[in-house]
């Protein structure tokens, strides 16, 4: 809903005026903010409720935090795999 908001506001303005509407959103302080938000919020969600939702948001969070490490490595491989079997 406020990606909508957002849009709407964004398509009446010239393109010379975006930038001067979006650098605000894009302070450190506005920023730190809106992490703080998230968390206050995250926190009201799940952990004040005893919630079992974080706990698969961890292993969710590590199992791609894994792929993602081990991602160049299977490229490697996959990469070494092809240019062997077109030599072959």
């Amino acid at each position: 809903m406020a990606m909508r908001n957002a849009y709407r506001e964004m398509k009446g303005l010239k393109v010379k005026e975006v930038p001067a509407k979006l650098k605000p959103y894009f302070t450190v302080d506005y920023l730190k903010n809106a992490v703080q938000r998230g968390l206050d919020n995250y926190h009201a969600k799940y952990i004040q409720t005893s919630s079992f939702d974080p706990v698969y948001h961890v292993c969710i969070g590590g199992m791609i935090f894994s792929y993602l490490v081990a991602l160049p490595e299977e490229r490697r491989h996959l990469e070494h795999k092809q240019h062997a079997a077109d030599h072959h």
